[in-house]
């Protein structure tokens, strides 16, 4: 059992799909066609109907996702939606068939770099002042983060939710997933990126150094490196040869 929405689609071993800031169906849309060989399982983490409500947290998204990892599925988890799953996963080091990491706030992976800090300096800005938030700073971190339509104009209404729900949230800054624990498991893992922010590379860069892992740069959609051409395709071919 676990205290969040799971919805399902397709045949095939399961894939588990952990969203970040932006909705499952936002983040995940493009990988839809995928469910013709895997069967799609999308968490949705709290404050995302129909979970229940709840702030940003990777520890509770880790005690939310630990259930699904009963199944021994391949996990795929994009931005904050990686810090629960990695916790979950180091605490089960068996227990995925593989890892897909998508552009995480690990920030501490990459200490000393200016571009770095300033990045979990907006993070931290959005999370713990929300639309109080600087204008200029908050709609920098809009567009970093993928968000439509963010110009010197109001923010669209949907982005303006997003904010909220997303306010008061764990900042990543006090995320330390067991790193060590998931290579020494020995789980295949892959660190995707949009090369759209600097900063965000080199963050990936150094995750696919700690944990051995395969690394794929896929451009086109910004953050939302899911929805990037070639991505589906390029993640299909991983899983595959995971098996």
């Amino acid at each position: 059992m676990t205290g969040i929405a799971v919805t399902r689609a397709g045949t095939g071993p399961e894939v588990l799909l952990v969203h970040g800031g932006a909705s499952p169906e936002t983040t995940w849309s493009a990988l839809a066609p995928l469910s013709a060989r895997w069967t799609l399982v999308y968490a949705y983490r709290r404050g995302y109907p129909p979970s229940p409500q709840g702030r940003h947290d990777f520890d509770i998204d880790a005690d939310d996702l630990a259930p699904l990892l009963g199944s021994r599925p391949h996990v795929v988890a994009h931005s904050y939606g990686v810090l629960g799953a990695l916790i979950a996963a180091a605490r089960r080091p068996g227990q995925m068939r593989s890892l897909t990491l998508i552009e995480p706030p690990l920030y501490h992976l990459v200490p000393g770099d200016p571009e770095v800090e300033r990045l979990a300096r907006l993070g931290d800005d959005f999370l713990g002042k929300g639309l109080d938030a600087d204008p200029a700073v908050l709609r920098e971190f809009l567009r970093l983060a993928g968000a439509p339509n963010i110009n010197a104009g109001p923010l669209p209404e949907d982005v303006a939710r997003g904010v909220r729900r997303a306010h008061g949230g764990r900042s990543p800054r006090e995320a330390q997933p067991d790193l060590a624990a998931l290579r020494e498991a020995g789980a295949p893992a892959l660190v995707a990126s949009g090369a759209h922010a600097a900063a965000m590379e080199r963050i990936c860069d150094a995750l696919a150094t700690a944990l051995h892992a395969r690394r794929l740069v896929t451009p086109g959609a910004g953050h939302l490196v899911a929805a990037a051409p070639g991505f589906a395709e390029r993640l299909d071919q991983f899983l595959a040869s995971v098996g």
